[in-house]
């Protein structure tokens, strides 16, 4: 079967436009739902690193402590908590509608952080 050179060209061309109006698409700013992510916090010299983070519904807020002594991430309300992060560990939290945003340290009650919600 022989094809003729504007048959190829057509067909490149339909494949090309295909694959950039596919990318235009994902990158639109017009887009209404994100992707969940993954952040993380180090805890470290007894602060929460960064000690603002915006989060959105369905995001997981994963923290690590890089200091000798253990710690929890506690919202302010104690509607949510990692449990005892010893030295080296790491304990996640799926962030959910009413989220309470402001937290702290129950061991060290001025470690204090938030996760207010991006807009």
């Amino acid at each position: 079967m022989r094809f003729s050179r504007r048959l190829i060209v057509t067909r490149v061309a339909t494949a090309t436009a295909a694959v950039l109006l596919g990318t235009l698409k994902s990158a639109s700013p017009f887009a209404t739902e994100a992707s969940p992510t993954e952040h993380l916090i180090e805890i470290q010299r007894f602060k929460f690193v960064p000690d603002i983070l915006s989060v959105r519904p369905g995001d997981t807020v994963t923290w690590i402590n890089r200091d000798i002594a253990p710690h929890t991430a506690t919202a302010a309300d104690k509607s949510w908590d990692t449990g005892d992060i010893k030295k080296g560990d790491r304990k996640s939290v799926l962030v959910t509608n009413g989220f309470t945003a402001a937290y702290f340290c129950r061991f060290h009650p001025v470690m204090r952080a938030t996760l207010p919600f991006k807009r």
